[in-house]
């Protein structure tokens, strides 16, 4: 059995005759009974009512039809959705971000805007620390990253990285801690007192290591006194007063009771977000990614 049968198949049931769709197919009748011979061979079943007045639909060949008409349906929506994969208006494209990438305006525009441009795509967007998303993308099992390397880190030649977001770290710390009613930036010898709630370096999304560069920078060794795997739950510990935190500005967007973020020294306020997609071999579909989250990023990165 194969799809020419079906669509001869069809065509005889649709025209009541096997003249007709000769015809309808640009064929010759004797061919075309042959192959629907070897169709209803191959089924064990026979499709038609043969008469002197002309043929019928079997029971067998009404409930064949419904099937064979799906089919060549489905085929069709396929063959379709095949060529607007080939220009980058379909497909499934791979996303990853780490935790604060949700909380970044530029990120709620880009997936809405691309979901209207491209209502055939299909995202799978996951939620993954930025040492995991490096492993996975060099595997091929994402096609984008959204992450925060460390600042000692070294992008592999094969791998893009781009600006997306301007963050600057802040000082996370409870309302009624002395820094919080202090006027201006917050240098990070002032901070060397205080106990710190970090990210585990294990799943840190590069702001463990950045937070401990920038100590140790300061000739300081920080104080960590608890770890925690997600960020709202590090905003939460700070505003119990467990300790203090230098988050990514995001996070003082979700406006949490009993928590103040004040503002670093300008020299270690740096904290970029990125993308990161392969250089060669990248899918039309995330090319088309790549290009709206530049233009994004153009638009609402925030000016110094």
């Amino acid at each position: 059995m194969d799809l020419r049968q079906i669509r001869y198949f069809v065509a005889v049931a649709e025209e009541g005759s096997f003249t007709a769709a000769a015809r309808r197919l640009n064929i010759s009748q004797p061919p075309l009974s042959m192959q629907i011979k070897a169709l209803e061979d191959a089924l064990g079943a026979r499709l038609f009512e043969r008469a002197h007045r002309g043929i019928c639909l079997t029971e067998a060949g009404r409930v064949f039809l419904e099937q064979a008409r799906l089919t060549l349906s489905q085929l069709a929506s396929a063959v379709q959705l095949a060529k607007l994969a080939e220009r980058g208006e379909a497909g499934l494209l791979r996303i990853a971000f780490t935790g604060s990438v949700p909380l970044v305006p530029g990120f709620a525009r880009l997936v809405r805007t691309f979901r209207a441009q491209f209502p055939l795509a299909r995202l799978e967007i996951v939620h993954m620390p930025t040492g995991q998303q490096l492993q996975v993308l060099e595997e091929r099992r994402i096609d984008i990253g959204l992450l925060r390397p460390a600042p000692q880190f070294h992008p592999p030649e094969h791998l893009q990285f781009l600006p997306f977001w301007k963050d600057e770290l802040r000082v996370a710390m409870a309302s009624d801690h002395p820094l919080a009613g202090r006027k201006g930036r917050i240098a990070i010898k002032d901070l060397a007192r205080y106990p710190l709630v970090l990210f585990p370096r294990e799943i840190s999304c590069g702001l463990h290591d950045q937070t401990i560069e920038l100590f140790n920078r300061a000739g300081l060794v920080p104080r960590v006194a608890q770890e925690a795997r997600e960020g709202a739950t590090i905003v939460g510990l700070v505003a119990a007063g467990v300790g203090i935190s230098l988050l990514p500005d995001a996070y003082a967007r979700l406006r949490t009771e009993g928590v103040y973020f004040g503002r670093l020294e300008a020299g270690a306020a740096h904290c970029p977000l990125l993308l990161a997609h392969w250089k060669d071999g990248p899918s039309e579909l995330a090319t088309r990614f790549v290009k709206l989250a530049r233009t994004i990023a153009a638009e609402d990165r925030p000016r110094p």
